[in-house]
């Protein structure tokens, strides 16, 4: 009876050993941003460890550097076809691929961090972004999981003191105000950010922007140019997304779904946070220390970036029918918003 019992047991953990090894997880992750930037590839790491600590280590997130496991511009094909079941990113790199793509990334003139959480969240920003990739064929689930405040406009050699100095740049640029830039004469390259400080010294580019001023600051562009503009009409905010293969999301319980998203909404407002509080610094110090002039555009070049994108709106919207029907629904839904932003908050000085 002994040996029957036995021979029971270990038939009975037999069979329960494939649902205790299903409801284990390893994300493996390449990002597209080194985690030293502040704001920018800092957050996933903190997310890792949020991953595993609520769920008692049965879900787990293992962080690869750009370039380390899958190059940057390859994370988004690499999670779709299964070479790996996870990535941490910005949609704007599809751009190529997607036209749609960038307006889940970063909107010349807005909105402005509160408003995109709240269309995301609230209003059909996240629904359209899931439909925008399974609509162009891409088996992804896609998670917002960071969000940063308005980025610098740019760093330049010499003052642009009217569209005029801006043609015949060569100038790195990223996403919807790239294509604002070209329209003005600018010849624009999208360079990861580890290759944008090589490409300026070697005069490969004029000018560039990347991000925010404390991560600009670790990239080291104030030491080459040192005209900084202001504000970011290009960025006035900016979405990241954890990207997980469809047929592996499939698979993952419910417990772990819950985790997975609750630990990024809460990245959204920790990264969000950590950018606002570090930004200060940074301009003193560049200005004290650096030798850098801060900038702010004239209300010409301003209103010249403005119509000059609605411009570009409009094209790609008569060009791709989703890149439209994502774009009217976030105007709606920013018309809608504008009241309350006009009557609920101080104006500006």
């Amino acid at each position: 009876m002994k040996t029957t019992l036995t021979s029971l047991a270990l038939a009975a953990s037999l069979i329960a050993a494939p649902a205790v090894a299903a409801d284990k997880l390893l994300l493996k992750t390449p990002i597209a941003f080194s985690t030293a930037l502040p704001g920018l590839g800092s957050p996933i790491p903190r997310v890792a460890e949020q991953l595993d600590l609520m769920s008692g280590g049965t879900l787990k997130m293992k962080v690869y550097e750009p370039g380390e496991l899958v190059p940057p511009f390859e994370i988004l094909d690499a999670v779709s076809t299964g070479k790996i079941n996870s990535g941490y990113t910005t949609a704007g790199y599809w751009a190529g691929k997607i036209p749609a793509a960038p307006l889940f990334s970063a909107v010349p003139f807005g909105p402005e961090a509160g408003e995109y959480m709240a269309w995301i969240y609230y209003g059909n920003g996240l629904s359209l972004y899931q439909e925008m990739y399974d609509q162009a064929g891409y088996n992804i689930h896609v998670i917002p999981c960071a969000i940063i405040a308005p980025e610098t406009s740019g760093w330049f050699a010499n003052e642009i003191d009217s569209p005029a100095d801006l043609e015949g740049l060569k100038m790195r640029f990223f996403g919807l105000g790239g294509k604002v830039m070209q329209k003005l004469g600018v010849a624009t390259s999208l360079l990861p950010g580890g290759e944008i400080f090589p490409a300026l010294e070697k005069g490969a580019i004029d000018a560039t922007e990347f991000s925010m001023p404390a991560i600009d600051a670790r990239l080291g562009f104030h030491k080459l140019v040192k005209f900084n503009y202001f504000p970011g009409w290009h960025q006035q905010a900016t979405l990241f997304e954890l990207i997980i293969n469809k047929d592996v999301w499939a698979e993952v319980n419910e417990t772990h779904k819950a985790i997975i998203e609750n630990a990024c909404k809460a990245s959204m407002t920790d990264s969000f946070a950590e950018g606002e509080a570090i930004q200060h610094a940074v301009l003193i110090d560049n200005v004290e220390n650096n030798g850098v002039t801060i900038m702010q555009w004239s209300q010409e070049m301003l209103d010249t970036y403005r119509s000059t994108w609605e411009a570009v709106a409009a094209e790609e919207a008569a060009n791709d029918e989703f890149f439209a029907k994502v774009l009217a629904d976030m105007n709606e839904f920013r018309d809608g918003y504008q009241l309350w932003k006009q009557n609920a908050f101080l104006p500006r000085k």
